[in-house]
């Protein structure tokens, strides 16, 4: 699934192509999606107006109209969106067409439809309901804190790895960074969140947006069919320190990378790296 730098390249891609023009069609396959696709009220809020923003909250993508209306758009686990010319043919799973004016278009394919497509009219439109109760932007230097870090960790036997995957305590990281920002501070990813320290939490901060701004850089991490809006795959998956490198050398020691099930989801860490709850001076 698309986690927050995977979404984000998206959005840096369809912000100049959809940034003030005017949508005038749009269209869809008639499949729903994780939820049916909302074409009426697609159309009936959508056509005519002019895309004002494109913005992102936690994995989602926001296009604000100028009617005051918001669409959004969550890519699930294979969803892409890609610019279109009015001639070129459409492609198996594309779901959603907006036909803007001049003839572009922006598309949504989704293989395997786990995606989402909501709009909301401008009374709603300042807090939809998806994106209720989450927690801060972890690229937020003013909000994801050590501090702030700390005090979700207090009282919670929760694994860490769990806690950073929650997005009501931060937004947007996945598997595939929740293991690269524990192996980057030394931690290991079953440590209980009340046994981090100060000096931890500072850690698992700094990495994490370091971690997080440099995937954003690479163009995001293509595991499996990830791609930006111009198609492209990302190529941070060559920089990744642990996760996907199990029956590896680790890159510090040595030491063969574990794969081990975490709730549900691969944890991929170093033993000799990341040894149990190891508190930092």
């Amino acid at each position: 699934m698309p986690e927050l730098p995977e979404v984000e390249v998206v959005r840096r891609g369809l912000e100049p192509l959809l940034t003030g023009h005017r949508i005038v069609a749009v269209t869809g396959s008639g499949l729903p999606l994780r939820q049916p696709v909302p074409m009426a009220r697609l159309r009936a809020l959508g056509i005519g107006a002019r895309v004002t923003a494109v913005n992102r909250r936690a994995k989602f993508l926001l296009l604000g109209l100028d009617n005051g209306a918001l669409i959004l758009i969550h890519l699930g686990m294979t969803g892409k969106v890609y610019p279109a010319g009015p001639q070129t043919p459409t492609r198996k799973h594309d779901h959603l067409c907006f036909q803007l004016e001049g003839g572009d278009e922006v598309r949504l394919n989704d293989c395997r439809r786990f995606g989402l497509v909501a709009i909301y009219p401008p009374e709603e439109a300042a807090a939809p309901p998806p994106l209720a109760d989450l927690g801060p932007e972890p690229l937020d230097e003013a909000a994801f804190t050590a501090e702030y870090l700390l005090s979700r960790c207090r009282g919670r036997q929760t694994p860490i790895k769990n806690l950073l995957m929650e997005n009501r305590v931060v937004v947007g990281i996945g598997n595939i960074y929740a293991n690269e920002i524990l192996f980057a501070v030394g931690l290991n990813p079953w440590t209980p969140a009340d046994a981090i320290s100060p000096a931890q939490a500072r850690e698992i901060v700094d990495a994490g947006r370091e971690i997080l701004y440099k995937a954003i850089a690479a163009g995001g991490t293509t595991i499996a069919d990830f791609a930006n809006a111009a198609g492209e795959s990302g190529y941070f998956q060559v920089q990744l320190a642990v996760y996907g490198r199990h029956g590896q050398p680790c890159l510090r020691c040595g030491t063969v990378i574990e794969r081990r099930p975490q709730a549900g989801r691969p944890s991929f860490y170093c033993r000799r790296c990341q040894p149990a709850c190891r508190q930092l001076p």
